[in-house]
């Protein structure tokens, strides 16, 4: 059996936020781990991406255009199959009057904006396991 026939089990992360120096940041920190990330710049493009892949956790950001983080957790948490992703809500110092909202909505940790990217992995520690990207 060829490597390529080895099915992967990466850990999948989606970054959803409409700022790509966030994704970017995200993408950047975890080069150096064993997972993919993918991308979507809104919770509808991540719903699409998520009919792809399903994802092992979701960073999620708060505010958005077409659908915001609260529209697409609260979809989240009404899908059985949907409902048990981690989610990491990317917040910042105005979201203060949805924090109760996510809380109820199951948010495994929110991070708040600017974060830097050891604090990114912390947190993302601190929900999924994460292994080092294997030598080549």
């Amino acid at each position: 059996m060829t490597s390529a026939s080895v099915p992967t089990l990466r850990r999948q992360i989606l970054a959803v936020d409409d700022a790509k120096t966030v994704r970017r940041i995200a993408q950047s920190a975890l080069r150096e781990f064993d997972c993919d990330v993918n991308e979507a710049d809104n919770g509808f493009k991540a719903l699409f991406a998520m009919e792809r892949t399903l994802p092992d956790l979701i960073l999620l950001d708060v505010n958005m255009p077409i659908m915001g983080g609260v529209e697409m957790l609260t979809l989240l948490s009404s899908k059985p199959e949907l409902k048990a992703i981690p989610v990491i809500m990317l917040t910042s110092p105005t979201d203060h009057a949805v924090v109760g909202q996510i809380a109820a909505l199951g948010v495994s940790a929110t991070l708040l904006k600017p974060f830097t990217p050891a604090e990114l992995i912390a947190k993302i520690r601190s929900v999924i396991d994460l292994q080092p990207r294997p030598s080549p």
